[in-house]
């Protein structure tokens, strides 16, 4: 964990709450999170992170401010999208622990307590909430989402049935460690077990309708999602070692065409000392098909030799992720 972070170990909580035109639920949504942290006798810090919205949410979080201390506010000049938003709460929070949710009153903060507890008392690093039972339409929403979570399961190896679930807990160096970018909010679990944090839970939350506003997501990031994720494991599996897979592709590509080369024109040596009828290396495609392996496979490996050189001169190749010293 990064020496310069202070965390507060008194304060039992920071929620990090990004947002984008959502003035009609804020006040609600405080409300409702005050509610529950007194209850639970929780001491707690709320960050909304303005991510740029033309309606009133910045007015209403300064209005809000007067009435509940605890809240903090971030406001982006312009949208810069979810993930953003999420850093910056992360380097801003204080508490022990951090919790992230949606500010569409979807998210139920009545979830945080038994969530919390999974964390301190079960020893997670991070536990995410499971939509179980979605208030989504079926067809633009459910379906898609199961497919999207399906694939995640599979490439990252983290048994989680909903990984883009708004609702999250983390023990504080956990989102001091990750870095939220481009649209890998999506991926947070994936980031804190390629970070070495790998005690991964999930508790089944209650999802509510939007009461509010229209949804800020459209189809186009179900693709976005998607590749996004391969950009993730690829990272992950050769981001330090690039030449693993240019290399190693670039290899037998070009065995592949040396090999039908040589093939070819062994057969016509072997037909014209025969006295058979053959046909010139270049009037078959399948040599041309030959020389493209081969160009590939010069560019895969150069590639890969090019990245190496990229890799080991960069200035975090040695930055590791230490737990402890004694």
């Amino acid at each position: 964990m990064n020496p310069k972070i202070k965390i507060n170990s008194s304060m039992d909580l920071s929620i990090v709450i990004p947002l984008f035109n959502e003035a009609e639920s804020l006040p609600e949504l405080t409300a409702w999170i005050d509610k529950v942290m007194k209850e639970n006798s929780f001491s707690y810090e709320l960050l909304f992170i303005d991510d740029g919205s033309t309606d009133d949410s910045w007015g209403v979080i300064g209005s809000l401010k007067a009435d509940y201390p605890a809240i903090q506010g971030i406001r982006f000049r312009r949208n810069y999208g979810k993930s953003a938003a999420l850093y910056e709460g992360f380097a801003a929070c204080k508490g022990e622990l951090v919790a992230t949710m949606d500010a569409d009153l979807q998210d139920s903060p009545e979830e945080l307590p038994e969530m919390m507890r999974m964390v301190r008392e079960e020893g997670y690093d991070l536990v995410s909430g499971w939509k179980k039972k979605r208030k989504d339409n079926a067809i633009t929403k459910n379906l898609p989402s199961k497919l999207y979570n399906w694939t995640a399961r599979r490439v990252t190896g983290i048994k989680l049935h909903d990984m883009n679930c708004g609702i999250k807990v983390y023990r504080a160096d956990v989102v001091k460690n990750i870095e939220v970018y481009s649209d890998m909010h999506r991926y947070i679990p994936y980031l804190a077990k390629n970070a070495g944090f790998t005690k991964i839970g999930e508790k089944p939350v209650h999802h509510q309708k939007r009461k509010y506003g229209k949804t800020k997501f459209g189809a186009s990031r179900f693709v976005n999602g998607f590749l996004d994720l391969m950009t993730l494991w690829f990272l992950a599996k050769f981001g330090k070692k690039p030449m693993h897979f240019f290399g190693t592709s670039g290899i037998l590509m070009f065995l592949v065409g040396f090999v039908i080369t040589v093939w070819i024109i062994v057969r016509k040596l072997v037909c014209q000392a025969q006295g058979l009828r053959f046909r010139a290396v270049t009037d078959q495609p399948l040599f041309y098909l030959a020389l493209v392996a081969l160009v590939l496979g010069v560019i895969l490996f150069l590639a890969g030799f090019i990245g190496e050189m990229v890799s080991r001169s960069s200035a975090n190749r040695n930055d590791y992720q230490i737990s402890e010293r004694i």
